[in-house]
């Protein structure tokens, strides 16, 4: 089973997942956990690792998908987290970037990009690079 946590994606991952006839099969759930105070509850994500580390950092997406595990009944989670735009980048985290987790047990991969284009685009693309990756870890 699948949990996924999204920030910058606010839910296309989880309604990709769904859209799939017999998902029910295999996606258990999905947090979108937009503000930081919903990565705190929703997924545990300590108050001060976001304050230290902002909510767009390798830290907090390894938490998300760590709690997504914890906070669900799914052997398999995915995390995204980053700055889809227009606005809200810096000269260390411009707009594009974003941050991914995937867990698996004890075991979490995490890996970050930077993505060209609108919000849609870096949405999209944040979807699309989540689940691939997903799938070549299964």
């Amino acid at each position: 089973m699948l949990a996924c946590a999204e920030s910058c994606t606010g839910g296309l991952i989880a309604g990709a997942c769904t859209d799939l006839a017999g998902s029910s099969q295999w996606f258990e759930r999905g947090f979108v956990s937009y503000s930081n105070t919903a990565k705190t509850d929703l997924l545990g994500v300590p108050k001060e690792l976001l304050l230290s580390q902002g909510a767009v950092s390798e830290p907090v997406v390894r938490a998300m998908a760590a709690g997504a595990l914890v906070h669900s009944r799914a052997q398999v989670s995915l995390a995204v987290t980053g700055i889809a735009g227009p606005s809200g980048g810096s000269a260390d985290k411009p707009v594009g970037t974003v941050w991914f987790g995937w867990c698996m047990g004890e075991q979490i991969r995490s890996e970050m990009l930077h993505f060209a284009g609108d919000r849609a685009a870096v949405r999209q693309a944040t979807l699309r690079h989540a689940l691939a990756q997903l799938a070549t870890w299964l």
